[in-house]
């Protein structure tokens, strides 16, 4: 497990005002990598400090930096994150060190004033997917949410048997990962009425959102190399907010015997912050389960995992419909959850589990958990639960009610860690709006 250092000094501050405010999401203690990219400019590899963002590019142009730092920097300079992660945990760790002593409020003003250069405001950028995600599996670890949404379909048996044995999990599409903020249609596909004996191809009218966390792989193993699970979180390079959007009619009808296709492969929303590890090492906590469920299988239990295998990552959703925006109402906040909370199966289990098959993971692989619902029904993490299925519309301060999503929908993740004794560390956001279908 990763240990804490200087790095994760509550006290420590940064000469970037901004990064000091208790409510930033990005103090130097967290430090997450993203792209970016500035009017008339290619792609950069960055991190974020308070509002601003740190160009990587610039940093290795202009720096005086070691010759192993500088190598470090030369992936990242090139804006190529997948290379950076590679490199492993160690890359990370001594990379990390140097940023946040070359950031702190300590460091002299001539090094103050040679890195602030580098410096761009977050408002005058664009941020996209943070690295290329070859890869993406989808799992199911939510535990909550399995069972609010098995009841609606089989009330006295909502867990299959499997369930409480294995990580399920299945193989989304990379390919319609989008950036926070990029709007995507209504999407098309087979849908049976039940009062119907044959289906259509038309528009979803049940599109819904999602509340997971992305697991964002660094490096990867070979074909046939099972990761251990005591190891397995040397294969993580950090987390990430997520959003597999759905659509719940498709599904439907789609989902029997293998599983979803289009009904989630049209649009998914990643946010453009990858949290390292290090940054989240202060708000681990352990993984336990109810006495009487089954223990997991030897390959999927180790001590660490026991002690400090779960992620304290408060999480919340907020939803602005159009009519909302026209009046100038904010957005609502419709549920909050928490991934130690909801999580069944822990990170280094998905990692173990995907590769004991011999699958080989690689840099910038993307592991979804599958929707995070809290235990309470108020802290559902997509409409279908918190409608009871489309039964129970909920109720907006403005008066409307959404069973499913309308066209001009708007729905935002957040997410954040916060503990006495340590600096706030903040996820951003992941946020897209529904609209119209194309014909």
């Amino acid at each position: 497990m990763i240990e804490l250092d200087a790095t994760h000094d509550p006290a420590l501050r940064s000469w970037v005002a901004s990064a000091n405010s208790p409510q930033a999401d990005f103090p130097i203690q967290n430090l997450p990598f993203g792209r970016l990219r500035r009017a008339g400019q290619d792609w950069r590899i960055g991190v974020a400090i308070g509002d601003e963002v740190l160009d990587l590019r610039l940093v290795a142009e202009h720096g005086a930096w070691s010759e192993e730092l500088h190598g470090l920097l030369q992936p990242l300079a090139a804006g190529d994150l997948n290379a950076f992660m590679a490199l492993g945990g160690a890359a990370r760790h001594r990379l990390r060190a140097e940023l946040s002593s070359a950031l702190a409020a300590s460091v002299a003003p001539s090094a103050q004033s040679a890195l602030a250069r580098c410096l761009v405001p977050q408002r005058e950028v664009e941020l996209g997917v943070p690295c290329d995600i070859g890869d993406y599996t989808d799992f199911y670890i939510g535990i909550h949410h399995a069972t609010s949404v098995g009841k609606l379909f089989r009330p006295d048996n909502p867990l299959l048997p499997n369930y409480k044995w294995v990580p399920i999990g299945y193989h989304g599409r990379a390919s319609t990962i989008l950036p926070d903020g990029r709007a995507f249609a209504r999407p098309h596909g087979q849908i049976k009425a039940p009062d119907s004996e044959v289906p259509q191809l038309r528009a979803s009218q049940r599109v819904d959102f999602e509340l997971e966390m992305g697991v964002v792989i660094g490096q990867g193993n070979g074909v046939g190399e099972a990761v251990p699970i005591e190891r397995a979180e040397e294969h993580v390079f950090g987390l990430t907010l997520f959003n597999d959007w759905s659509a719940r009619d498709v599904q439907a009808w789609e989902y029997q015997p293998l599983g979803p296709f289009l009904s989630k492969n049209f649009a998914s929303t990643i946010s453009p912050w990858i949290v390292t590890l290090e940054a989240l090492a202060p708000f681990r906590a352990p993984f336990a389960r109810p006495a009487d469920d089954p223990q997991p299988l030897p390959y999927l239990q180790c001590d660490t995992n026991r002690n400090q295998g779960a992620f304290d990552v408060q999480l919340e959703v907020w939803l602005q419909t159009a009519a909302m925006r026209e009046r100038g109402l904010p957005a609502h906040c419709i549920s909050r959850s928490g991934f130690a909370q909801a999580a069944y199966w822990t990170v280094a289990q998905m990692v173990a589990h995907h590769t004991v098959g011999g699958c080989a993971l690689r840099p910038g692989d993307l592991l979804g958990t599958g929707t995070l619902s809290g235990p309470e029904p108020q802290q559902a993490g997509s409409l279908l639960e918190l409608s009871q299925g489309g039964r129970k519309p909920i109720v907006l301060p403005d008066g409307e009610q959404r069973s499913f999503l309308l066209d001009g929908d708007c729905i935002t993740l957040k997410g954040a860690c916060e503990r006495p004794g340590a600096a706030r560390i903040g996820f951003g956001s992941c946020s897209a709006t529904l609209l119209a279908a194309v014909d």
